[in-house]
């Protein structure tokens, strides 16, 4: 029903998930980023709360690996819960309950992880790591993107079609550096995605600048403002 990658930035310690499901809003409930802190996604049956939980560990300088322990030793129902994580530092950490639906699999690499459940196949989170790993070159949120593509469009994505899909990075405000969405898309939300990430990576920086600068920042390029 969901993959989803996580992933660190060696050079800039960005840090970002990207996600896709069969479901509505999978941005609303799954994904969670933190600036200099990590990236996880909670997913099969969703538990949101395990998103922040993880986060406000892995913040105090716990690795992801005993972050996760720790927050699904106090999980309910944990197995139905499948979760993938990542530290500031690189480290990752997963979670795969029991009752995880279907064919199911993870897999780690060098500063990222995957994961999903009712897969076509269960190399799907393998191919998502190797892709991640060849597009170093890119900016994160483009690597995280490259990488969903490669799981739905090489590897066959899951069972059903998917409907939903987001991405999201953190990079040193508080706020998210990127955090588009597509809420429900009938017939291809990753290229609706990949649209609005062409969009917007552009102005990206743009909307920093007038967060922290307004006097600094580029006009909107809206009617009335000169």
């Amino acid at each position: 029903m969901t993959f989803s990658i996580a992933g660190r930035c060696t050079r800039t310690g960005m840090l970002g998930v990207a996600i896709t499901t069969s479901s509505i809003c999978v941005g609303s409930r799954c994904p969670w980023v933190r600036s200099h802190a990590g990236a996880v996604s909670t997913q099969n049956v969703t538990l949101p709360s395990i998103g922040p939980r993880f986060l406000d560990r892995v913040a105090t300088g716990i690795a992801a690996p005993d972050a996760l322990a720790g927050v699904m030793e106090e999980t309910p129902y944990p197995e139905y819960r499948q979760v993938v994580g990542i530290d500031a530092s690189g480290h990752t950490a997963y979670f795969d309950g029991a009752n995880t639906l279907g064919r199911n699999a993870v897999a780690e690499g060098a500063n990222c992880i995957a994961a999903g459940n009712l897969l076509r196949s269960v190399k799907l989170p393998g191919a998502m790591v190797d892709s991640f790993s060849n597009s170093s070159q890119h900016h994160l949120a483009e690597r995280l993107l490259i990488a969903i593509e490669c799981g739905l469009y090489e590897c066959g994505g899951e069972e059903g079609k998917v409907h939903s899909a987001a991405l999201l990075v953190a990079e040193a405000q508080e706020w998210p550096l990127v955090d588009l969405r597509v809420d429900w898309d009938e017939q291809d939300p990753v290229t609706s995605l990949r649209a609005l990430w062409t969009d917007y990576s552009p102005q990206m920086n743009d909307y920093t600048l007038r967060a922290l600068d307004p006097c600094e920042a580029p006009a909107f390029g809206v009617p009335g403002d000169e």
